[in-house]
């Protein structure tokens, strides 16, 4: 079995050189910008581009728990938009409370994501193949049920959940990020479960052979991508204050970025929460800065684009020269 499997001291050191890099290379960035661009950390600010960051990276955690398997999910962009359409419908056409609507809302997300992994584990698919046809059939039934019209009228005691601030600083989005986070470090760190992730990623042969149930495994974690792609979907309507049918089109590649930035390998077995929270936030800081820069929109692709080849770039030569 993969060593990292059984020694976290050694894999949260084996990692460390490509989150710590671009932790680095973050702190220097946001130095630079706040003394050339004062606006970069003022309050307004902050409190947008941490909103902004939180739905893509916790979209990013589920991402990262798949990669780990050495799987991927290219449903969780269909995922977060059909949560946020099905959350506005329960509140505003059937009339639920908004609390028990995210309740089952959460739960049908679940099951969609252990239908990935019936697919991929039962059927013997192959992630990439699964994921981009039941993402693809997640936003066919977003417009089937929308018919491209957003659906407004959204309570307001639902809309407080994406929209409070927390001493006018911290937004409700930002502190769940934070919760999550916390919550699936300490299963990943902690748990028989989160070794079990390492251990399907590391060497999924050498897992079956110890006794670990990797199909539940895989099964559980695709559920859990499900759910945090749901979760940021249902968050970013509630700040809306309307379902739009294009919500989380776009976090597909985010979410493997984040990851892959902040050191999970592609390959499985290598990686964590912690580097991925490092990714979103250097993902958003980009953002941000071109922005606050007035630079063409068109050069963010470019610099996430090497950013994330140098990432995979060392995570290959690491791989090689185990």
């Amino acid at each position: 079995m993969n060593c990292e499997t059984i020694n976290p001291r050694k894999r949260f050191l084996t990692n460390l050189p490509t989150a710590g890099m671009i932790f680095m290379i973050l702190v220097v960035l946001c130095a630079v910008l706040g003394i050339m661009k004062p606006a970069f950390v003022s309050q307004y600010n902050i409190m947008s581009l941490s909103r902004s960051i939180s739905y893509k990276t916790m979209v990013a955690f589920g991402q990262t728990l798949v990669l780990l398997t050495g799987g991927i999910d290219l449903s969780v962009a269909g995922m977060a938009g059909m949560a946020g359409i099905f959350v506005t419908t329960l509140m505003v056409d059937v009339g639920l409370n908004p609390y028990l609507s995210i309740a089952i809302v959460l739960v049908g997300a679940f099951l969609g994501g252990l239908l990935n992994g019936f697919f991929i584990t039962k059927m013997k698919m192959v992630p990439f193949v699964v994921t981009l046809a039941t993402g693809s059939i997640f936003t066919g039934v977003i417009y089937v049920v929308t018919k491209g019209s957003p659906i407004m009228g959204i309570p307001e005691s639902a809309t407080r959940l994406g929209q409070g601030v927390i001493s006018n600083i911290i937004p409700y989005p930002v502190v769940l990020m934070v919760l999550l986070a916390a919550v699936l470090v300490y299963m990943l760190r902690f748990t028989p479960f989160g070794r079990h992730i390492y251990a399907v990623g590391g060497n999924l042969y050498a897992a079956e052979i110890a006794g670990i149930k990797t199909a539940k495994v895989t099964s559980m974690v695709y559920g859990l991508s499900a759910v945090t792609a749901a979760v940021a979907g249902i968050m970013i309507t509630l700040r809306l204050g309307t379902a739009q049918p294009t919500i989380g089109a776009d976090w597909v590649m985010p979410s493997v970025t984040a990851a892959c930035i902040g050191g999970t390998s592609l390959s499985g077995g290598r990686g964590g929460i912690i580097g991925s929270i490092v990714g979103g936030v250097f993902m958003g800081v980009i953002s941000n800065a071109i922005v606050i820069l007035n630079v063409s929109p068109y050069w963010e692709n470019v610099v996430i684009g090497t950013v994330v080849l140098v990432a995979i770039a060392i995570d290959r030569f690491k791989a090689i020269s185990r």
